[in-house]
């Protein structure tokens, strides 16, 4: 016991310091994007013309190139944690739950499945690097000349390409689990502060009657055999599940139990209030995204280029009330709005992923597995990613040129997309957002997508009723042993 105790506690020391490290990572990525918009926006005055400092297109060029190399930087780690370091050390300790195989064996079967992640990377940044996006000029070109054009663009483009095309991929996993995760939460969540939860007195009472009744119907099944004759088949079926339910049952008593005395259930009432509170204002946020993402996207089928293109859109047509916000808070918040946009799409993951409908891994207080937390970083970093482009679609306009404007004779305009260059710089994220037309696509479903699960999620919590006070806690393939590892 003792050597299972040092082995579980290595265990969650490196699932953890592995936890924090890749959600620190996922954390300044998230604050990269605001980063990027406001320089952008801060080298210019409100009348259009550029600050001293950033006249010279020298300087602007620097700072363009020290944006990028961050994200070169932030999305090659990113690639490393989700290729190598986390399926290493998820590996490590599935195997390390055989007892049969040694510290070699585990280190050895770990990294075999890594290098089946890591051919897969190396497979994303090969195609990203030598597919171009526009061919050859000379179609009578010789192999060697074509061969030597693609290292050529491969490096003229630093690379660009092969990272833009990973990241992307990643991109599509990633905007997968916001629809699955992030839509149901963003209704769950609110409607659940509202409601709040069931009375603890109640659920007792409820549970004491449940008990006697499981109780009286096993005495009932059990008083067939008194005369020695054995127990049918069926009866002894009906049995086994009875006393399965009486042991849930009986868990979930000393739960509430633990929670009617626990002082944190007693503040939890006391602050009903402010959950309230909180619930309006996350659902009002959540409508404010879901309308904005609906009139981006009817934008785009109304007035973009076609799906060829990425169904790209040329200027702004529809007026985004987020995009409105952004530009108009910018000079007072400078872009620290919209990290705590893309902070609030994490938590609203972080909240609702252990109730989620789509479980691999429970996700408890005190009793998760190293794997389980090591796959909740997995979809928080992807999360991340998709995140960059979400915002994009929320606010388009905002996001590639921030509040830049540009002066034609007296007139002042927004800059969009047909802007001239030299008078409207693009965001780097936009680089690697958009490099692929046919990723954009696939975003421009997804959102869709992403708004009918809102929906649905929205009317489901509206149909149900209040949450369990231990909602969570107790499931039916638990095990008594599993009570004493919780701690409220």
């Amino acid at each position: 016991n003792f050597l299972q105790g040092i082995i579980r506690q290595e265990s969650e020391v490196v699932s953890t310091i592995t936890a924090i490290c890749a959600l620190a990572i996922a954390l300044i990525t998230s604050a990269l994007l605001p980063v990027d918009i406001f320089l952008v926006s801060f080298m210019k005055y409100p009348n259009g013309t550029y600050k001293e400092w950033a006249a010279n297109n020298e300087t602007r060029g620097q700072i363009e190139d020290t944006v990028l190399y961050g994200y070169y930087t932030l999305y090659s780690i990113i690639l490393f944690c989700v290729f190598l370091w986390i399926p290493f050390v998820y590996f490590y300790y599935e195997e390390r739950d055989d007892d049969n195989v040694n510290k070699c064996s585990q280190v050895k079967n770990a990294l075999k499945y890594t290098i089946g992640f890591a051919i897969v990377c190396v497979v994303l940044l090969l195609i990203g690097a030598f597919v171009p996006l526009e061919p050859p000029p000379s179609q009578n070109s010789t192999q060697w000349e074509k061969v030597q054009y693609l290292f050529e663009e491969l490096g003229s483009s630093h690379g660009l390409p092969a990272l833009s095309f990973s990241i992307s991929s990643l991109t599509l996993i990633g905007m997968l689990a916001v629809i699955t995760y992030t839509a149901y939460g963003m209704s769950v969540l609110p409607l659940n502060l509202i409601k709040g939860t069931r009375s603890v007195v109640y659920e007792r009472l409820e549970n004491t009657e449940d008990i006697d009744d499981v109780e009286h119907q096993i005495e009932k099944l059990k008083s067939k055999c008194n005369d020695g004759r054995p127990l049918s088949s069926r009866d002894r079926h009906n049995l086994q599940e009875l006393e399965s339910k009486l042991q849930v049952l009986q868990r979930r008593g000393r739960h509430l139990e633990i929670a009617e005395r626990n002082c944190c259930t007693k503040v939890g009432s006391a602050l009903r209030p402010i959950k309230i509170l909180l619930g309006i204002f996350f659902i009002l946020v959540a409508l404010l995204f879901t309308v904005a993402l609906f009139i981006s996207n009817l934008d785009k089928a109304l007035h973009s280029a076609g799906i060829s293109s990425g169904f790209i859109v040329f200027g702004t047509n529809l007026t985004n009330p987020l995009n409105e916000l952004l530009l108009a808070l910018q000079p007072v918040t400078k872009d620290v709005l919209l990290c705590y946009l893309e902070i609030y799409d994490l938590f609203i993951l972080n909240c609702t992923l252990p109730f989620s409908l789509f479980q691999l891994y429970k996700i408890r207080p005190k009793r998760t597995r190293p794997q389980a937390l090591l796959f909740l970083c997995m979809i928080l970093l992807l999360i991340v990613l998709h995140t960059s482009y979400m915002i994009y679609s929320l606010a388009p306009q905002y996001v590639m040129y921030g509040s830049q404007k540009y002066l034609v004779f007296i007139r002042m305009f927004l800059c969009f997309s047909l802007s001239p260059p030299d008078q409207c710089i693009v965001t780097r994220s936009y680089l690697f957002l958009h490099k692929f037309w046919f990723f954009s696509t696939i975003y421009y479903f997804g959102n869709w997508a992403f708004i009918g699960a809102f929906l649905i999620g929205l009317a489901v919590s509206c149909c149900r009723g209040k949450k369990s006070v231990i909602e969570g806690e107790v499931e039916a393939d638990d095990s008594d042993l599993s009570d004493d590892e919780y701690v409220h």
